[in-house]
């Protein structure tokens, strides 16, 4: 298992075809205000690369888009709608088709309340992630191996896990609701950018 990290663009070629599990580090939530930092992404082989974007960049990034954008490859994320806007906003591309693991979760584990990916990793899979890095530095001129190895286990399991909640989808008779919040994720994402991040179009008030 090894963590790659490359600088502006991730290199043509290192991924093998099929699904990838896709991971985006900022400044902060905002995604007007806080710039992308990192994208990391795996084929769920036994890498992980991470393409470290500077404050200066011009985003441009070719092979890291062509991936991203390619309606052949399903992306795996954990909340999506917050990594698809910022991919949108900074990239310019929308990473679709989609597979959210905390949507999946929330249709399937309404058991629990706790559908964060320490928790889906550790029940579902029976690791521990450390999320310790979490509110660190991405801008930072140099990343930590802390902060690279974290960055690493947010797109590590995702392959794992969404073999394990499309069959529990599929058993409890939700993949067509699954996927129906799936398809609707890019149009989530461009109302958050859009200014609508906070208010809920479909309600009443």
């Amino acid at each position: 298992m090894a963590v790659h990290l490359h600088e502006e663009d991730l290199p043509e070629g290192v991924l093998a075809p099929g699904p990838v599990a896709v991971d985006t580090e900022t400044m902060g939530l905002v995604t007007h205000r806080d710039r992308l930092c990192v994208v990391q992404i795996s084929d769920g082989g036994s890498d992980e690369h991470l393409v470290r974007f500077r404050v200066d960049s011009d985003f441009a990034a070719p092979n890291l888009k062509s991936v991203l954008a390619d309606p052949q490859r399903v992306k795996l994320f954990h909340f999506a709608r917050f990594d698809l806007a910022a991919i949108e906003y900074y990239l310019g591309v929308m990473a679709t088709p989609v597979f959210c693991t905390k949507i999946a979760s929330k249709l399937v584990r309404t058991y629990t309340d706790r559908h964060g990916l320490k928790e889906l990793v550790r029940e579902l899979l029976g690791k521990e992630i450390s999320k310790q890095q979490q509110s660190s530095d991405w801008g930072a001129a140099e990343l930590t191996e802390p902060q690279c190895e974290y960055a690493a286990s947010d797109v590590r399991y995702l392959h794992g896990l969404q073999a394990i909640l499309s069959e529990r989808l599929s058993r409890e008779g939700r993949t067509a609701t699954a996927q129906a919040c799936f398809d609707f994720l890019p149009t989530r994402a461009r109302l958050d950018i859009a200014g609508w991040a906070d208010r809920d179009i479909f309600s009443h008030e």
